[in-house]
């Protein structure tokens, strides 16, 4: 019975932590069957992102904190898409008053959506992480990941390389985290494997329900190519290095912020 409660708690607290991706997908179902006279799909969906996380830092379900990732993410998920539409590698075909270069507005909530789960779970199974690289380390893999992912279309694609650069970076990091207040441990690139697989199911969901398409899909909707799972284990990494570093930036500086605000004097 103990090991059915804490299945039932780690299922229950998973849905928690997705609470924000499911109120998109609840969008982009509603709205491919359902057209509101005088907006168009993608502005209806961007207004639906924005209410959704208002509402969520309105709740509690989120903090402003959270809120201040999430946005980053946003930010970072809109400039990769304008590059990658601009490459041909995928398109919004639908109308928009908030389209730029092609581009839906909305389509940032895509990758905010993921940067939403990571927050809600780090606070939900109390994540923390043994033996993390050294920041500089990391932040150096973040970058090169990133912007691999816009030079390949010049250059040769080296997300092999840095893929394989992940097992000495990351040899013995192990993820934890608590549920019915007993602790588990998984190594941290499982982990991004399994994060990385479901959002390729939630990528199939939505190409499905027309959020966008591959060009393989423009005649009628295909499986998303298995290969679309490395990028997404890439993107994952991106935003875990992100989140950890931002967390260990914000508990590095509050002791200095704190002093300030008790001293009245600048440190």
């Amino acid at each position: 019975m103990t090991f059915v409660r804490t299945l039932f708690i780690f299922a229950w607290k998973q849905a928690l932590c997705c609470i924000f991706p499911v109120i998109l997908f609840a969008g982009m179902a509603l709205t491919k069957v359902i057209d509101i006279p005088y907006i168009h799909r993608y502005d209806l969906l961007l207004l639906i992102g924005l209410a959704a996380q208002a509402a969520m830092v309105k709740f509690r379900l989120e903090t402003t904190d959270e809120l201040k990732v999430i946005t980053l993410f946003h930010l970072i998920g809109l400039g990769l898409e304008l590059f990658k539409v601009n490459a041909g590698s995928w398109s919004y075909p639908g109308e928009a008053w908030t389209k730029v270069a092609g581009v839906p507005l909305y389509s940032g909530f895509m990758y905010a959506s993921v940067a939403s789960y990571i927050c809600q779970a780090w606070r939900r199974f109390d994540l923390q992480f043994d033996r993390w690289p050294n920041g500089v380390w990391t932040t150096a893999m973040a970058i090169a990941i990133y912007a691999n992912f816009f030079t390949h279309h010049v250059l040769p694609d080296f997300r092999w390389v840095l893929t394989a650069l992940l097992v000495p970076l990351f040899p013995r990091t192990v993820v934890r985290f608590t549920v019915n207040g007993r602790t588990y441990g998984m190594h941290i690139l499982l982990s991004f494997l399994l994060i990385a697989f479901f959002i390729w199911i939630a990528e199939n969901i939505s190409t499905f329900l027309g959020a966008w398409q591959y060009p393989n899909q423009t005649a009628a909707w295909n499986l998303v190519h298995w290969g679309k799972i490395s990028s997404w284990f890439l993107l994952v990494i991106i935003s875990i290095i992100a989140v950890v570093q931002l967390k260990d930036l914000k508990y590095r500086l509050l002791p200095r912020r704190f002093t300030r605000i008790k001293t009245g004097r600048s440190l």
